[in-house]
């Protein structure tokens, strides 16, 4: 995964041996050696990922962290903070500055790799979340971070007092986090729960941890939670088999409740991002399949459904009825379109209502309806046609508000044992349509077609 990162030192052997590392992983990188410049390239070149050294003459690298994140421009874009200083003060600074992530100097490399792929996978979900939902957001909007109140989070350790600490530290950000003590119980919580996020301390003494990341990676409803990993300094290289499992980062040991808040609050809105994109592209896919004005099928649907139902022939039988609404355009041209789409909506619910389950409505087109009737013999379709034809008929359809007019439709009945096509089945449907149409309207018409050789 490679990506573009913003390397922000005023000491040019430090800025040159961090490209230099990170352009043998072949990521793109740049360099900035004071924070206006810093500042500059950041809007200008829109960087994946800010490497950001905190000391700096001109302006430390807290402020520009402050201006980075209160900027429309910048502020989403991840900034990871590098200080050669370890009191927890100053991550606690670097926190209020809006950064997401820290390293301490001399930087260990492997370190660093994970935490930038961890920081750009997050990025890239937020890049491709704001790029899907600008249509719908207006140009003066602003993306706030989304808040992590009321996630639900499980700690998973062993040691009590351990873990009452870190739920402790969860809740300030109003993350409501449960306990687990042992692998069992955290399988069968994650398992039966929704959860936002699950922290899996490495240190456990009964179960083996890792073993539990891989079962959590490998189980369908526990697959995408955010797995972040407790660890204690010398477990280098268990946290980095834990990213080989699917873990998504780690904070060592003694854990600083501020870092710990700051990497939980990442991975959570991480999880929100995700969620958003799967339902937002649920959501287009509806809309690829869904007519707007009656919420039926449209016709792409309608063809891939017939089309699957008879090259599969799972359903034996199958029927399709055509249906168009008669003298339509003159209710258009009287009241005008609006009334015209009331009227398309109150067909649209009769035929919905009086259809079986395994039935598929679509509207076809224009005033041209479809019902597609899996496992129907041509007496069934017929009969059920009729029943759709007279429940139109039925309604009290009141264009003007007060007199009543008679509004009614047209149908076809097509069956088809498994084999030939859906152009061909529409084909027959609609030339029974039209002979319905021909002998008077307001009425059903059936027609067959022979299976292709």
């Amino acid at each position: 995964m490679t990506a573009r990162i913003l390397v922000v030192d005023d000491v040019a052997a430090n800025a040159r041996l961090l490209e230099a590392r990170l352009g043998q992983e072949y990521y793109d990188v740049r360099t900035a050696s004071c924070g206006a410049d810093a500042l500059d390239a950041a809007r200008a070149w829109q960087p994946d990922l800010v490497l950001l050294d905190v000391m700096m003459p001109d302006m430390d690298g807290y402020e520009v962290c402050r201006r980075m994140k209160g900027a429309t421009t910048t502020r989403h874009i991840p900034v990871v903070m590098v200080t050669a200083l370890h009191e927890a003060g100053e991550r606690i600074a670097g926190l209020e500055a809006g950064a997401d992530d820290f390293l301490t100097k001399p930087v260990d490399f492997e370190t660093l790799l994970a935490r930038v792929k961890s920081l750009v996978r997050l990025k890239r979900l937020l890049d491709e979340w704001r790029n899907r939902s600008a249509p719908m957001r207006g140009a003066e909007d602003e993306f706030v971070p989304p808040s992590v109140a009321g996630a639900r989070a499980l700690v998973v350790d062993d040691n009590e007092a351990d873990a009452l600490a870190v739920q402790d530290a969860l809740a300030r950000d109003g993350i409501v986090a449960g306990r687990a003590g042992s692998e069992a119980e955290a399988s069968t919580l994650a398992a039966g729960l929704t959860l936002d996020l699950v922290v899996l301390s490495l240190s456990m003494t009964v179960d083996d941890p890792l073993r539990l990341a891989s079962r959590l990676r490998s189980a369908e409803a526990t697959q995408d939670i955010p797995l972040l990993l407790m660890a204690e300094p010398e477990q280098k290289g268990r946290i980095l088999r834990g990213f080989d499992l699917g873990a998504n980062d780690w904070v060592m040991r003694p854990i600083d409740a501020n870092e710990l808040r700051a990497r939980a609050r990442n991975q959570i809105r991480r999880r929100v991002y995700q969620e958003r994109l799967r339902n937002e592209m649920g959501h287009a896919i509806e809309l690829a399949l869904i007519d707007p004005l009656t919420g039926l099928y449209n016709q792409r649907y309608l063809m891939r459904d017939l089309a699957a139902r008879l090259a599969s022939g799972r359903d034996g039988a199958l029927a399709l009825v055509m249906i168009d609404v008669d003298h339509f355009k003159a209710v258009n041209d009287r009241w005008g379109h609006p009334v015209g789409d009331r009227a398309l909506r109150m067909v649209a619910d009769a035929l919905r209502g009086r259809v079986r389950l395994a039935d598929s409505v679509a509207r076809y087109g224009g005033e041209e309806f479809a019902v597609v009737m899996p496992g129907a013999s041509l007496p069934d379709a017929q009969t059920a046609a009729e029943r759709l034809r007279a429940a139109v008929e039925a309604m009290s359809f009141l264009p003007d508000g007060a007199t009543p007019y008679p509004l009614t439709i047209s149908l076809g009945v097509a069956t088809r044992e498994a084999g030939g096509s859906a152009e061909q089945l529409i084909a027959a449907a609609d030339r029974a349509l039209y002979e319905a149409k021909r002998d008077g309207r307001n009425r059903v018409a059936t027609a067959t077609t022979a299976a292709a050789d």
